[in-house]
């Protein structure tokens, strides 16, 4: 975090052996979302301070405007290795993006459990918007040990990170979605842009069949109650296979 940022070395070969990272930046609209990021092996190009990133963003950042803070996790449920990728959005073209990268560096093991992305490959898929959770929605939250969160910073950028933990850590009560905050690497990048700017994104994903649940909205952080975090959705979209 000290150093400059530079994705030389073993960074690079990290990147370049994934198949999966998640994505924070707004849409068109100025939304926030969290959306993954799928390709083949070495889809994932980082040279120097560049991320060449040879795919685009499934979901609600379909289309993805140049110019503005993006930040990216890559990760690997395997070996429970992850590295946060942030910086600007400098270029978007039909077939992907480009990163100039300001932070990159590792995060610790801790709460990544293993998972089969599969079906996540699948490229056929349809997009549906909604403003409230359905109860499919709410099955996949309350059975979900893993979810990437994005939060953002007027002058530090934008930034994802990954929540773990046993299935049933994420709750949801009414019209809102809250997790206890667990002690991890320290760092509180998501809390420390929280406590300045309450805009968040949430990313549930469905190992088994492959749909990816999009939210966006507000957060806030309740010291009293050890460190949770409560977020409030205001935009929902559903990246889903076909129904039959």
């Amino acid at each position: 975090m000290v150093a400059p940022a530079s994705l030389a070395g073993g960074a690079a070969r990290f990147l370049a052996e994934r198949t999966f990272a998640a994505l924070t930046a707004r849409d068109s609209r100025g939304t926030l979302w969290t959306s993954p990021v799928i390709g083949p092996k070495g889809f994932l190009d980082g040279t120097d301070t560049t991320l060449r990133v040879h795919a685009l963003p499934a979901g609600p950042l379909q289309v993805l405007p140049a110019g503005q803070p993006a930040g990216m996790i890559a990760i690997d449920f395997a070996t429970r290795c992850r590295l946060r990728v942030n910086g600007d959005l400098t270029a978007v073209g039909p077939d992907g993006f480009e990163i100039d990268v300001e932070q990159a560096y590792g995060n610790c093991p801790q709460y990544i459990h293993h998972h089969d992305l599969e079906s996540l490959a699948a490229t056929e898929r349809e997009l549906e918007r909604g403003d409230r959770l359905s109860p499919d929605d709410i099955a996949l939250i309350q059975q979900s040990d893993t979810f990437f969160l994005g939060t953002t910073h007027q002058e530090r950028g934008v930034d994802t990170s990954h929540r773990g933990g046993e299935p049933g850590f994420v709750r949801v009560e009414e019209s809102h979605v809250w997790w206890p905050d667990y002690p991890g690497n320290n760092l509180f990048n998501s809390l420390g842009n929280l406590a300045v700017d309450d805009t968040a994104s949430l990313l549930f994903l469905d190992f088994g069949t492959g749909l990816t649940l999009h939210l966006s909205g507000t957060a806030a952080i309740d010291w009293a109650t050890g460190r949770t975090v409560h977020f409030t959705p205001s935009a929902i979209a559903r990246w889903h296979p076909p129904r039959p």
